[in-house]
């Protein structure tokens, strides 16, 4: 009885890493996204960005875990990200 254990609930973490830097160190955390690094600029971004896709996420009665790849990539293209190109050398 391997899974006799209480159930656990999965989560999404979505995680953001600002790779500039003005020198300052910064964190912010939400429901279900932590974000850390950046300029001041970069930083604001990227909480504008995972404010949004919780909104998102909200309107379609949903939370990160239970979306689909394709779905996730679908509401990061609407609030403004990009998958980064795999054919960069």
């Amino acid at each position: 009885m391997a899974n006799a254990g209480p159930k656990k609930k999965r989560k999404g973490l979505l995680l953001g890493v600002g790779l500039d830097s003005d020198g300052d160190k910064r964190i912010t955390t939400g429901p279900n996204f932590a974000l850390v690094g950046g300029s001041k600029d970069t930083h604001e971004q990227m909480t504008e960005q995972a404010i949004k896709i919780n909104e998102k996420l909200k309107a379609k009665g949903k939370e990160l875990h239970e979306v689909s790849h394709q779905e996730f990539d679908d509401i990061a293209h609407e609030v403004g990200l990009k998958r980064a190109d795999s054919q960069q050398n």
